[in-house]
């Protein structure tokens, strides 16, 4: 199994820890699972895109293939060749820009929330998996910013990390994901997964996240982006 096959295969096991999803089933060159998540029901994880291209054609096919709402999420070293792939498979690509990214959590920098805000963190736990949670609070009572991590195994997967628009430009995210970080040390985790978002980029670098590819998200034609 190459390294970014692998990565890949521990993110999608951690993400589907975090949003409380079935294990996903291996279809070959992807993981397949019903996510029912804001914009798609089903979602395949392409495994291959960067080894093997052509690939794709065969898993769009079954993108194209289901009832339902479907993404095709695709990690790649190569995107402008996978986009390629993929408009000549007749799918539409969604997203270009988005980036797997890895990170020692041992060495995560630890920032916390300014005054008038307070952090809280949770640990849930069930069949094995865990999830952490942390939130930002003003004295008010709103909520500023907050995240989750799936653990799986010694990988810890960050997930819907957001700071409410009144809120931002304070840290906020920053002490989110130190405080992500440090629960999930407690629980037994090492390594940090995500995919970032176009806007989450920036953030993540600056706390020490390493890119490893690009991820493009494509679907069949008709279905949108969720606002």
């Amino acid at each position: 199994m190459s390294n970014l096959r692998d990565l890949i295969v521990r993110w999608q096991r951690g993400w589907g820890v975090a949003r409380a999803l079935s294990v996903a089933e291996d279809v070959g060159g992807a993981l397949r699972v019903r996510c029912m998540q804001p914009g798609r029901d089903i979602e395949y994880v392409a495994l291959d895109a960067g080894e093997d291209p052509a690939s794709l054609t065969t898993l769009a096919e079954l993108v194209a293939g289901e009832d339902a709402v479907t993404w095709l999420t695709v990690p790649t070293t190569d995107p402008a060749r996978a986009a390629s792939a993929l408009a000549a498979a007749g799918l539409i690509v969604l997203k270009h820009s988005e980036l797997l990214m890895r990170a020692d959590l041992r060495g995560h920098p630890q920032n916390i929330p300014v005054t008038p805000y307070r952090l809280l963190t949770q640990v849930d736990s069930h069949g094995g998996d865990s999830v952490v949670t942390a939130t930002v609070r003003h004295e008010a009572g709103e909520v500023g910013a907050r995240g989750t991590m799936g653990l799986a195994g010694t990988d810890a997967v960050a997930d819907r990390i957001e700071t409410m628009p009144a809120h931002r430009r304070k840290g906020l995210a920053s002490a989110v994901m130190s405080a992500l970080a440090r629960s999930a040390i407690e629980e037994g985790a090492e390594q940090g997964i995500l995919i970032a978002s176009e806007d989450g980029q920036r953030l993540y670098m600056t706390l020490g996240w390493q890119p490893v590819a690009d991820v493009l998200i494509a679907t069949t034609p008709g279905n949108a982006y969720p606002s």
